[in-house]
């Protein structure tokens, strides 16, 4: 009788490219479902700044196929030493939630072949609990993630949510949930912490979106966002993105922002010239001894309250970038200029009219 012998390296290695391959399938056949891949770059990104240390919990609660869990699974077994390091490293650490089937087995498939003999991996909708249900027993000490947007959740989802804060927009409501089930600073313990990647829109959103970000500035410590260029989600999305990192430290005083450039000689990516881990090396060496320089620039925290909580920031020293503008500012800056074409247009009108007299 033929079966699959998990004990021979042999079997497991051509496991592993079989999983290679069908996911590079399923992105290729993503569409409008990109939402499944997040670049290894910026998964590797993450989980490098927000540095998960064994016996922490770690949650991703869009797991997709499992691209954070198991770059935070390679990040721990490099600090666990002993059999009861690798112990709690397989068990109780990582979780996960993926409510697609095909993402939810491909997810459970990529951890069984990187050693977790058994994945924590909830088929569920990860919204489907009310807010005000989830308790402290519920929550964990790091979460990293790139939910979904753009989407739509049935009714009953957004019932789960404040009446002031539902929202058709699911990022925002993921947010909302990351907000929740990050662990609370009780006893001297350190809050939770999370880095995350959200579209353009959650920066400059108004109203629900504007309240979301007030609680996020005042309960949590938004310390960094990071601007990523164009074509990072090439080509599933065109939308700009950003990641953001916060913890429950305290609140916000101040936010810094970090413009992550394209190569010198890149107009944008693609999905065969994709955004490499090393051309964040000059990111990795600003976090830890901060100065604000060409790429780097910070906000005070009264200021973004100031202004409806807009976090869509420029760099100062760059030109403006259309593509990151909010639509309304867009708008008005069309009207603008239509205004003064059509001023020069009467103007133009008047001397001809003059000429032929």
């Amino acid at each position: 009788m033929s079966g699959i012998h998990f004990t021979s390296r042999d079997e497991i290695h051509t496991l592993g490219h079989m999983y290679e391959s069908m996911l590079r399938e399923m992105r290729d056949a993503a569409g409008d479902s990109g939402e499944f891949y997040t670049p290894r770059a910026v998964v590797k990104f993450i989980v490098s700044v927000v540095n998960p240390r064994l016996g922490e919990t770690v949650l991703d609660p869009a797991a997709g196929t499992g691209g954070f869990l198991v770059e935070t699974y390679e990040h721990l077994q490099k600090q666990a030493k002993r059999a009861e390091d690798y112990a709690r490293l397989k068990r109780g650490t990582l979780y996960g939630i993926e409510a697609k089937t095909l993402p939810y087995l491909l997810c459970e498939m990529n951890l069984l072949l990187h050693g977790m003999e058994y994945p924590d991996i909830d088929p569920g909708n990860a919204l489907r609990f009310a807010l005000r249900e989830i308790g402290d027993r519920d929550r964990v000490d790091v979460i990293m993630t790139n939910p979904p947007f753009g989407g739509e959740e049935e009714r009953g989802i957004l019932s789960n949510f404040p009446e002031d804060k539902q929202t058709a927009e699911t990022a925002l409501l993921f947010l909302q949930l990351i907000m929740r089930k990050l662990r609370r600073p009780v006893g001297g313990s350190k809050g939770g912490r999370c880095g995350m990647v959200v579209p353009n829109g959650v920066l400059f959103g108004d109203g629900v979106c504007a309240r979301i970000k007030e609680d996020l500035l005042k309960e949590f410590n938004l310390h960094t966002i990071v601007r990523l260029p164009n074509g990072v989600f090439a080509p599933y999305t065109g939308i700009p993105t950003n990641l953001l990192f916060f913890d429950r430290s305290g609140p916000t005083k101040e936010v810094w922002y970090y413009e992550q450039p394209l190569p010198a000689d890149r107009k944008s990516y693609t999905k065969t010239a994709s955004i490499q881990f090393e051309e964040f090396s000059d990111c990795l060496a600003w976090w830890k001894k901060r100065e604000e320089n060409e790429r780097a620039w910070r906000i005070p925290v009264a200021e973004l309250l100031a202004n409806g909580c807009n976090l869509d920031r420029k760099n100062p020293r760059h030109k403006q970038d259309i593509a990151h503008l909010p639509p309304a500012q867009i708008a008005a800056n069309i009207l603008q200029k239509e205004h003064r074409i059509a001023e020069i247009i009467g103007k133009v009108s008047k001397l001809l009219a003059k000429q032929d007299l």
